[in-house]
C-alpha cells in the first residue's frame, strides 16, 4: 500500500513555522500585508480567497480584500494595482484568477510590481527562476517540493515526469525539479506513447485538469504520484487528475485529493509574502 502524502499535516507545519516567523518582525515592529484582489465571483476563487484570508489570520499577515464587481473595467484594476504597488505598506500584491473574459490576465499580472509578486507569475520572477536567481517562485510547484522533501522523498538523480506544460504548474514545476538535480520530463497532449513515458518516472507529477485520467497502467510500481488535479467526479464529488483507488496500490507514494497539494499552495504564498519582508 502506498504512502499517503499529507499535505494538510505539512502545511500547518510550514504555517506553524511561518508564524513564529510573523511573530519576530512584529517584535521589530514589522508588519506583513497581503493584498487580495478578487474581480466576480466566482465560486471556485471565493472559496480560495476564504482560505487565503484564513492562513493571513492564523499565520498574523494582515491581509487587505479588494472584492471588485464583475463588470469592472480592465482600466479600473490596473489603476488598484498601481496604487498598491506604490503603498510602502503593501508587502505582497495577488490578483486572483481567473479574471473575466474582458480584462486581460497577461496585461494585469505584468503591471504587478515584481518586488510584490507574491504568485510568481510576473515574467521577471519566471525568468529568474529558469536562470537560477533568487526570486518569487509560483506556489503549487514549491509546495510541491516542499511535500516531497517533507515526506524524506529524494528529488535528486531521480526520473521525474511532468504531465501539462502549464505556465502555472509545468513549467516551473520542471525548472524546481532540475534545481534539485531530478532528471525532468515534460510530456503534454501531443506527447507520442504518454504510457511508455510515465512509466519511466520515478517521481510523476500530473496537473492536465482531466478527471482520473491516470490509471494503475501508467505509473511504474513504487513510484510516487503527485496529484495536482482538482476535479469532481460523475457525482459531484471532489477528485484530482489521477485515479487514486486504482493507482494507490502500485504507487510507493500518493498525495489525496483533497488535502494533498492544495493545502500546500496556501502555506507557500504565505511563505512567499513572510520572505518579501526578511529579505
Amino acid at each position: 500500500m502506498a504512502k499517503i502524502i499529507d499535505g494538510k499535516k505539512i502545511s500547518q507545519e510550514i504555517k506553524d513555522e511561518l508564524k513564529e516567523r510573523v511573530a519576530a518582525l512584529k517584535e521589530k515592529g514589522v508588519e506583513v500585508t497581503l493584498a487580495v484582489i478578487q474581480v466576480g465571483s466566482n465560486p471556485a476563487s471565493t472559496v480560495y480567497v476564504g482560505n487565503k484570508k484564513k492562513a493571513c489570520a492564523y499565520v498574523g499577515i494582515k491581509s487587505l480584500a479588494y472584492e471588485l464587481p464583475e463588470e469592472t473595467t480592465e482600466a479600473e484594476l490596473l489603476e488598484l494595482v498601481e496604487k498598491l504597488n506604490k503603498d510602502d505598506s503593501v508587502n505582497g500584491i495577488l490578483v486572483q484568477l481567473p479574471l473575466p473574459k474582458h480584462i486581460d490576465e497577461d496585461k494585469v499580472i505584468k503591471t504587478i510590481s515584481p518586488e510584490k509578486d507574491v504568485d510568481g507569475f510576473h515574467p521577471e520572477s519566471v525568468g529568474k527562476l529558469s536562470i537560477g536567481q533568487k526570486g518569487y517562485v509560483s506556489c503549487t510547484p514549491a509546495g510541491i517540493i516542499q511535500l516531497l522533501k517533507r515526506s524524506d522523498i529524494e528529488i535528486d538523480g531521480k526520473e521525474c515526469v511532468i504531465i501539462g506544460r502549464s505556465n502555472i504548474v509545468g513549467k516551473p514545476m520542471a525548472m524546481l525539479l532540475l534545481r534539485e538535480n531530478g532528471t525532468v520530463t515534460i510530456t503534454h497532449s501531443h506527447t507520442k506513447d504518454l504510457k511508455e513515458v510515465t512509466r519511466r518516472a520515478d517521481i510523476l507529477i500530473v496537473a492536465i485538469g482531466r478527471t482520473k485520467f491516470v490509471t494503475a497502467d501508467y505509473i511504474k510500481e513504487g513510484a510516487v504520484v503527485i496529484d495536482v488535479g482538482m476535479d469532481r467526479d460523475e457525482n459531484g464529488k471532489l477528485c484530482g487528475d489521477v485515479d487514486f483507488a486504482d493507482v494507490e496500490p502500485k504507487a510507493g507514494a500518493i498525495t489525496p485529493v483533497p488535502g494533498g497539494v492544495g493545502p500546500m499552495t496556501i502555506a507557500m504564498l504565505m511563505h512567499n509574502c513572510v520572505s518579501s519582508v526578511e529579505e
